[in-house]
């Protein structure tokens, strides 16, 4: 989890309007391959609280992002788990994001957004590749006056065999969208905003530096500007790569 130290730092290097999206420890989500370093879960929730808890008071904590692995099933034992994150983490926007097809197959897909809206949660919608049980479709739902689009490429083969090799990560998101596709994302992302109040997208296919070339394009095509920013923003993370 990062010091209060560097999230101070990020925050006071951001324009006042700048929202951040922080995503949940990988401890609790189940993504952990390493020992835990902490004791009991409860102590490893509050130790997230107190980190994130510096963006919400600076208000520039858009939400929370809780991004669950491709083996987390649509089961009870899970979804009982979804509960226990809503409860630790009461008092801040949460996004959920599934990699598992069963959250929204034919006989399940209307009950899971019903539970997002239930317990208030934010819906991710993901674009990425169709490559069975562990990929998700594109679901136009919303189940809070926000959504995140979450856009990973459609690189069949890196997804399938992403944890056969070293640079995964690198074949996983090498993805670039022709204007096309971009088009016909566009077109979703404005059907999903019909149905709250602000969208947030993000493009995750940056292991070829494809990423922000086309959100550029897709900024373009949905006519989007934004004034205030920094114009060198990239120099932020100088050092971190």
């Amino acid at each position: 989890m990062p010091s209060r130290q560097n999230i101070e730092k990020w925050i006071n290097g951001t324009p006042d309007s700048f929202q951040f999206i922080v995503k949940a420890y990988q401890g609790m989500t189940g993504h952990l391959r390493d020992d835990n370093p902490y004791e009991t879960r409860s102590e490893m929730f509050k130790a997230f609280r107190d980190s994130v808890s510096a963006f919400k008071e600076a208000n520039k904590l858009a939400m929370i992002l809780v991004q669950f692995p491709p083996w987390f099933d649509c089961s009870v034992k899970n979804v009982n788990y979804i509960r226990y994150v809503k409860q630790q983490l009461e008092e801040f926007p949460i996004a959920i994001e599934f990699r598992n097809r069963t959250w929204y197959s034919e006989d399940r897909k209307a009950e899971t957004i019903r539970f997002l809206k239930e317990l208030g949660f934010i819906h991710t919608v993901c674009d990425e590749p169709q490559a069975g049980v562990g990929s998700v479709p594109f679901v136009v739902e919303a189940t809070h006056e926000k959504a995140l689009v979450r856009i990973h490429g459609r690189n069949v083969y890196g997804w399938r065999n992403s944890g056969s090799t070293e640079n995964w990560r690198e074949v996983r998101f090498l993805y670039d969208y022709n204007e096309e596709e971009l088009t016909d994302m566009a077109n979703k992302i404005r059907n999903l905003e019909k149905l709250c109040k602000e969208v947030f997208v993000l493009f995750n296919n940056n292991s070829g530096h494809h990423a922000a070339d086309n959100a550029k394009t897709m900024q373009k095509m949905l006519e989007l500007e934004f004034d205030g920013l920094s114009p060198k923003q990239l120099d932020f993370f100088e050092g971190e790569f």
